[in-house]
């Protein structure tokens, strides 16, 4: 099997690497539409900020080649984020795969989100096995608001959509490489889909 981390400029890639080590998955960095095309599954992480990402996968064509792909993808954080339709960070249009729009958390002292928390409402092949108020680790201060394509739901100042699919696209907000034991075993669904 082979999985296509795609790389685009933000960071945290290097951990879902070790997270599919874990798993005895190998898999590869690459912003080569070829190899990215080719692979059995793709997953889009990334920690940054969104205007710089879309400008960075614009430039390469990577936007055109991440809504065209058939094979399981999946998005994580800012990788979530990308793949809604708009988010307030920088005023982005992003890559529209779902029809969300990322808001950023109102103003107070608990933003940026970050640490464990729980995820409700859970749906479809990513959570076999996850038991609904399961914890898994967040660290961001946007999020994207409810939608038709929620799959998890946490309760963060506001409800927001924890993960999201559509057709073949699959993301997470939380970090499954950093939720330990629980973070596996979704990596562990992703990868068997």
């Amino acid at each position: 099997m082979s999985i296509a981390v795609i790389k685009y400029n933000a960071g945290n890639i290097r951990s879902v690497q070790i997270a599919l080590e874990r798993l005895g998955v190998d898999s590869v960095v690459t912003d080569d539409p070829e190899i990215i095309r080719n692979a059995d599954k793709v997953i889009f992480p990334g920690v940054g900020e969104a205007s710089s990402a879309m400008k960075y996968l614009k430039e390469r064509k990577l936007d055109e080649l991440i809504l065209s792909l058939k094979q399981p993808v999946l998005g994580i954080c800012l990788g979530l984020q990308l793949m809604c339709s708009f988010t307030e960070e920088g005023n982005t249009p992003c890559l529209g795969i779902f029809k969300n729009r990322v808001v950023r958390f109102p103003e107070n002292d608990k933003v940026p989100h970050m640490g464990w928390n729980s995820i409700q409402r859970l749906k479809g092949m990513l959570f076999d096995s996850i038991d609904e108020g399961s914890y898994v680790y967040f660290v961001h201060s946007y999020a994207a608001e409810p939608g038709v394509d929620q799959i998890a739901e946490t309760d963060y100042i506001i409800p927001f959509s924890s993960a999201l699919q559509k057709k073949n696209f699959f993301a997470t907000q939380f970090h499954p490489e950093k939720s330990g034991d629980i973070g596996q075993i979704i990596l562990k669904n992703f990868i068997e889909l």
